[in-house]
C-alpha cells in the first residue's frame, strides 16, 4: 500500500471506474463513491485497499455519511477525485426540458460543489493538515459541443469551483487542480458518437481511457506543494482546436 487515500465519485463506470483500478493496482486506499452498489461492490471485490461507498452525489446527508465512513476507514482523505457527470440533452436550449436542465446541474454542479465541500472541511481538520482535490472538468470547459448547452455550462462553472478552492485551500495545505479530458471512450463518449451516426454528423476520434487516469494519477501523486492547476488531456485529432 502506497499509504495514500483515495475517495474517487463516478466510480462505477467510465473514467472513474478507470481511475478507481489503476489507483488500486498502484497500492491506494481507494473509495468507490456512485449510486449503482452492486458494480462498487464487484470491483471492490478480492480488494483490500478499497471500499465501495454506495451513494448519490445530490444528496447532502448521503454525501457527508460516505466522507465519514471513507476517513474513518482510511484514517485520513488525501486526495478526492470530483468525477460524477452526465451530459444530458443534446439539442438547442429551447428544446431543453427544465426537469433535465435541473437534473444535469444537480450532479455536475451541485454534486461536485457538495462533494468539494466536504473533503475541504475533512482536509482542513485533520493532521497533519491538507490534501489535494482534483475536480473533472471538460474540455467543454473551455469550447463547447454543439447542443451541449447544459453540460457546457456547468462545466465552465468547475473551472471557477476550482480557482476558488485553490485559493481558499492555500491556508489550509489544500491543492486544488482541473483535469478537461477530451473523447476517452467512456459511455458518455460513445453515446455520444452515436447521436452523430444516427444524424449522419462524423463520429469523433477517441484514446483510451486508461490514459486519462493515467493523468488523473499524475496529478494525484504530486507532493502537495507542487500542483497541476489545469491539465488537459484528449483524443489527438479530436476537432477542439477550432472547433467553434
Amino acid at each position: 500500500m502506497s499509504g495514500q487515500s483515495i475517495l474517487i465519485t463516478g466510480a462505477s463506470s467510465g473514467i472513474g471506474r478507470a481511475c478507481a483500478e489503476m489507483f488500486l493496482a498502484q497500492g491506494w486506499r481507494v473509495g468507490l463513491l456512485a449510486r449503482r452498489a452492486e458494480v462498487l461492490a464487484d470491483i471492490a471485490a478480492g480488494h483490500d485497499g478499497a471500499l465501495a461507498l454506495p451513494a448519490d452525489v445530490t444528496d447532502p446527508q448521503a454525501v457527508e455519511a460516505a466522507f465519514d465512513r471513507f476517513t474513518e476507514w482510511a484514517g485520513r482523505l488525501d486526495v478526492l477525485f470530483n468525477n460524477a457527470g452526465l451530459f444530458g440533452p443534446s439539442a438547442p436550449i429551447d428544446e431543453v426540458a427544465l426537469d433535465d436542465w435541473a437534473q444535469v446541474l444537480a450532479v455536475n454542479l451541485n454534486g461536485m460543489f457538495l462533494c468539494a465541500r466536504a473533503a475541504f472541511a475533512r482536509m482542513r481538520a485533520q493532521t497533519p493538515q491538507g490534501g489535494r482535490i482534483i475536480n473533472n472538468g471538460s474540455i467543454s470547459a473551455h469550447t463547447p459541443r454543439p447542443g451541449s448547452v447544459c453540460y457546457t455550462t456547468t462545466k465552465h462553472a468547475i473551472t471557477g469551483l476550482t480557482k476558488s478552492l485553490s485559493l481558499d485551500g492555500r491556508p489550509h495545505g489544500i491543492a486544488c487542480g482541473q483535469i478537461d479530458i477530451g473523447n476517452a471512450r467512456t459511455p458518455i463518449v460513445e453515446d455520444l458518437n452515436q447521436r452523430a451516426r444516427a444524424s449522419g454528423q462524423p463520429v469523433q476520434p477517441t484514446m483510451a481511457v486508461e490514459d486519462a487516469a493515467r493523468s488523473v494519477l499524475h496529478m494525484a501523486s504530486l507532493p502537495l506543494e507542487a500542483n497541476v492547476q489545469f491539465m488537459t488531456v484528449m483524443a489527438t485529432t479530436m476537432p477542439y482546436i477550432g472547433r467553434g
